[in-house]
């Protein structure tokens, strides 16, 4: 019963994955046709040796003719140079051709990934992203080195080894019906059991990935609150899962080698057995006895190496079918079949949400509802509301890191999914929640706004985003190393230089979300006013997501969101007039007097 499942599982699981091994085969064809050809002419080679061997037997040794033994063994050299030339130039094509292989799935992963929107990148998970751009790989790659430099000469030498058997002597060939059955039963039993614990091995990998992200990057917490054994615990228990399924297919694996081996030797003990009686009966010269023993065992390491495939095999096939998974989820933000071209004097920046709503995938409730909304060239318009009343996802928005899931996000009038992604990601600089810097230097950190800015321009976003002073300081300057993260410098500083960066972009949408928290109320009314001052602050659109009133009370609108609603948009003193939600917050921050 539990084997049928696993046979009718195997079979709804591998044809899809084969078709990604075909696939990412495709361009090496000529090498494979080479690679073929190779193998089989290796295979020719080795054959010839075992009944070149027995020609020496009985035509020279036994007939004592040392003439026929020097002309038999100077071929019997060249066949084996021929073998191990050969081999050789398979082995490295092979090896190019994997590597090849594994280059590409990578760079496809990784291509596909930089699609995703927020939506599949949450789907899959960071740690299983990693685990599938990297093991998954490497497992399909491994698997393609050991298939084309030894299991694909497997069927050559196999085959090769039965007819020169039969040539040498029909009868005593009927050992092969019993010993190679047998042993292909053995890899088949094996695989079934196997192929199930392969697919739990990689998704408790992913576990344990997931489990070593969080508490890395949780390791403050973790101490903080004293959770060191808690964590541990998690931890061991994850590990104990990956050690025990890893075990189990250890096991498996281990019964392979001695069955293997067993049928082996019983097959040549059988082979002396059979053989010698027929030699004694004068039905089978000595030599055909030695040469017979020879593909004998070459018909065995045939089946053991192509065994061998069958133990990496599902794996492989189970690493196959989640990197295939990830090639074959469309990003749900693409580019449109029709894009709108830009008008001829250029986007004005006026932005519009008419009725906009958002709803997470699973969510029961909308994170955003009826947003209606108008954002104006050089107007600055905040946005203030508890924690989950959606601020970020309205952000998010604006660069389609999500699309609506109702009503229309508009650019001068122009649905933004009907503009081209580059289009649209080219108009608007971000300031995202956490602020992340690349390794490199300073310089090239600032110029992933824009990569052909001057240093002049840096210098200037430097200034404006209240970096300059620091930055000028560092002996290298723009130069000055970013480890990743940018852990070298403190979250205030990491905040300016991300806000520089944002400014160096010279977008028409200035996107700040609660980028201005590490920063004291000094640096950051002077931001405020460099700022509002600058090219980007006259003729672009900022959006501000704050949590202090203070950091938003300055600008030109300030937007009230309440459980994803609209409840209130003006200045400051008249909402603290209008707006009980707004004085609601307010109050918790400080007294309404001192504000007002």
């Amino acid at each position: 019963m539990g084997s049928a499942r696993t046979q009718v599982a195997c079979g709804a699981v591998h044809s899809p994955e084969l078709h990604l091994l075909r696939q990412a085969l495709q361009p090496y064809r000529r090498a494979l046709v080479l690679l073929l050809a190779g193998q089989a002419a290796q295979a020719l080679a080795s054959l010839s040796l075992p009944s070149l061997s027995a020609e020496i037997i009985d035509q020279g040794v036994l007939q004592g003719d040392a003439r026929q033994v020097g002309l038999v063994a100077l071929g019997m050299g060249a066949a084996a140079v021929l073998q191990v030339l050969l081999a050789l130039a398979c082995t490295w094509l092979s090896a190019r051709i994997a590597l090849g292989v594994g280059r590409d799935l990578r760079s496809a992963v990784f291509n596909q990934v930089q699609r995703f929107s927020l939506r599949e990148l949450q789907q899959f998970g960071t740690p299983s992203l990693i685990t599938r751009s990297t093991n998954d790989v490497l497992q399909i790659q491994t698997l393609l080195l050991m298939t084309l430099s030894m299991v694909i000469i497997a069927p050559f030498m196999g085959l090769g080894s039965v007819v020169m058997s039969i040539r040498q002597d029909p009868p005593l060939s009927s050992l092969l019906l019993v010993s190679v059955p047998l042993l292909a039963g053995i890899v088949g039993w094996l695989m079934g059991r196997s192929l199930p614990l392969f697919a739990r091995l990689q998704g408790q990998i992913d576990q344990v990935n997931r489990l070593l992200r969080e508490q890395i990057g949780g390791l403050r917490v973790i101490r903080a609150f004293v959770r060191d054994r808690h964590e541990s615990a998690r931890f061991e228990q994850a590990n104990a899962a990956l050690t025990d399924t890893s075990l189990r297919v250890g096991r498996l694996m281990a019964l392979h080698m001695p069955a293997v081996m067993a049928v082996m030797h019983g097959s040549s003990v059988a082979l002396v057995w059979f053989g010698a009686h027929r030699i004694a009966s004068g039905q089978m010269p000595v030599g055909a006895l030695v040469a017979f023993q020879a593909y004998i065992v070459q018909i065995m390491i045939s089946v053991m190496v192509a065994s061998m495939l069958f133990t990496m095999a599902p794996r492989a096939l189970v690493s196959a079918g989640r990197i295939r998974e990830v090639l074959d989820t469309p990003p749900s933000v693409q580019d449109p079949a029709q894009p709108v071209a830009a008008p001829a004097g250029g986007w004005a920046g006026h932005w519009r949400l008419d009725g906009v709503g958002y709803t997470y995938p699973g969510a029961a409730h909308p994170v955003l509802q009826d947003l209606t909304l108008d954002i104006h060239p050089g107007e600055t318009l905040a946005v203030i509301g508890a924690t989950g009343a959606g601020k970020t996802t309205l952000l998010n928005l604006f660069p389609r890191l999500f699309d609506v899931s109702t009503g229309q996000l508009s650019l001068d009038g122009c649905d933004v999914r009907r503009l081209p992604l580059a289009t649209l990601w080219g108009l608007i600089g971000l300031v995202p929640q956490q602020s992340y810097l690349f390794s490199g230097t300073v310089a090239d950190n600032l110029r992933y706004g824009r990569a052909e800015a001057s240093e002049a321009e840096l210098w200037e976003a430097l200034r404006i985003a209240q970096a300059q002073d620091f930055i000028a300081a560092l002996p290298q300057g723009l130069a000055a190393p970013v480890t990743q993260g940018g852990t070298n410098f403190s979250g205030g500083q990491r905040q300016r230089l991300t806000i520089a960066r944002a400014l160096v972009r010279q977008p028409r949408l200035l996107l700040l979300d609660d980028s201005l928290s590490a920063l004291d109320y000094a640096t950051e009314a002077r931001l405020r006013q460099a700022l509002a001052a600058s090219p980007v602050g006259r003729q672009a659109a900022v959006v501000l997501v704050g949590q202090r009133v203070s950091s938003l009370r300055h600008a030109d609108r300030i937007v009230v969101l309440e459980q994803g609603r609209i409840v209130g948009q003006g200045r400051h003193a008249q909402l603290l007039a209008d707006c009980p939600a707004y004085r609601e917050i307010v109050a918790s921050q400080q007294t309404q007097e001192s504000l007002a």
